[in-house]
């Protein structure tokens, strides 16, 4: 059986929506489904990994055509505006300037639903012919940007294919949506769209349980959580640090900043020689101006290593090798229902898990379930700085050693596509 997929992220691109689909593909055809893999020719990313290039399974097609991207535009009257906006990093609205305030409202009103669309009509006429030659029954769209989405709903109206559509992130309910200056009538239309996606799919997946039931709200199609996950890629031992090292990977925006954390540090810094001594703080990711100033304002400058972004590898390794990990959400009800990949493969290397985030919270039922860490809410101070102590204690004493979670195996990229792989044969019948 053949499936197109399309979707905007692809390697080199790096980040975890990349992972999703890369190893979707990989494990696929074990399933006797053959994955045909659509991506724009000339894409804008704002992040590259060339290490994920090797990882495109051997024999997979990969089909490309041109795409208009306006960010390139965009880029003449602030390059650095254009490409955190493009990568849903949006500055504290009191710190915008004027032209990161006029960028967000033309990206929001005027490119709906992205800034992508333009790639939505000369896709559907080619893949059109494509599918038809090619007797291909199955297209998966994967989004954000949601633009993608489009694509599978004009092959749907014109031809009828089943479709299923994937939602990384959700649409209107994502953390950055609401910020983008939309008027009355444009956010008009991004609902519309929304709905529109939702109820001419035969099939939604996503990757939370809070989005599967926002979207089972919104429409009577059937609609499956397949959350991301992990693959053991590198086998290769690696040395723990000397030091207490505590790792955050991934981005850390103005407001996934953790105020009650650096609190608890602070104090355990100044209380604690010990702690003091051998404590260390490794961002590595893209950090907001916003974090690093809290992070200083409590004095913790000099135990930071802030070492930006990484290949995928070398995060596996940096994760590996650390003490602790940081998982960190927003505390706001929107987030709720964010997983990040990160998740998965914090999992996988075995190292215990401190996350924070809102009140029930997607995160805490999978840390709960498998028991590879302890999840904190923004009110929980006391009971965090005093495992963050227990911790150090442990690992002070020799003892603290590699999580032996429970339950982890449904998460392993293999058995969610089998998942997947039941959808698509499922849609089929």
């Amino acid at each position: 059986m053949k499936v197109l997929i399309i979707t905007y992220y692809w390697p080199p691109a790096g980040g975890p929506g990349v992972q999703r689909w890369l190893k979707f593909v990989k494990y696929l055809p074990e399933s006797g489904i053959e994955p045909i893999v659509y991506i724009p020719e000339n894409p804008t990313y704002a992040i590259e990994d060339e290490t994920l290039l090797d990882k495109v399974p051997e024999g997979v097609t990969v089909l490309k055509r041109p795409i208009f991207e306006p960010y390139r535009f965009a880029e003449l009257l602030s390059k650095k505006s254009s490409k955190t906006i493009s990568r849903g990093i949006i500055a504290n609205p009191k710190k915008q300037s004027v032209i990161q305030r006029l960028l967000l409202f033309i990206r929001g009103n005027f490119f709906i639903p992205d800034a992508r669309k333009f790639w939505v009509k000369p896709s559907v006429k080619w893949l059109k012919s494509y599918i038809e030659e090619n007797a291909i029954s199955t297209v998966i769209t994967t989004g954000p940007p949601h633009s993608v989405h489009l694509i599978g709903l004009g092959l749907k109206k014109q031809l009828g294919v089943q479709w299923i559509s994937d939602f990384r992130d959700p649409w209107t309910s994502i953390g950055y949506h609401n910020k983008l200056k939309l008027t009355t009538a444009a956010q008009k239309k991004h609902k519309q769209l929304e709905r529109l996606v939702l109820s001419n799919s035969d099939h939604v997946v996503v990757t939370s349980f809070t989005t599967k039931k926002e979207f089972e709200q919104l429409t009577d199609t059937p609609v499956t959580t397949i959350t991301n996950g992990y693959d053991n890629e590198v086998e290769v031992n690696i040395s723990f640090h000397d030091k207490f090292t505590i790792a955050h990977i991934g981005s850390l925006l103005s407001e996934r900043n953790p105020h009650i954390l650096w609190k608890a540090l602070q104090e355990l810094t100044q209380e604690n020689e010990l702690f003091r001594k051998a404590f260390r703080l490794h961002l590595i990711g893209a950090v907001s101006d916003d974090v690093l100033a809290s992070i200083k304002s409590f004095g913790l400058e000099a135990f930071v290593t802030n070492t930006g972004y990484v290949s995928h590898n070398e995060a596996i390794i940096q994760q590996k090798s650390s003490q602790l990990l940081l998982l960190i959400e927003i505390d706001a009800d929107y987030t709720k229902g964010i997983i990040p990949g990160k998740i998965f493969e914090y999992m996988a290397s075995g190292r215990p898990v401190i996350a924070i985030g809102p009140e029930d919270a997607d995160i805490k039922k999978i840390i709960d379930e498998t028991g590879i860490g302890y999840f904190y809410t923004y009110k929980d101070f006391q009971i965090l700085k005093q495992q963050l102590l227990t911790y150090f204690n442990a690992y002070d004493s020799g003892k603290l050693v590699s999580n032996t979670s429970r339950q982890i195996e449904k998460y392993s990229r293999k058995t969610l596509t089998n998942t997947l792989a039941s959808i698509i044969n499922k849609v089929n019948q």
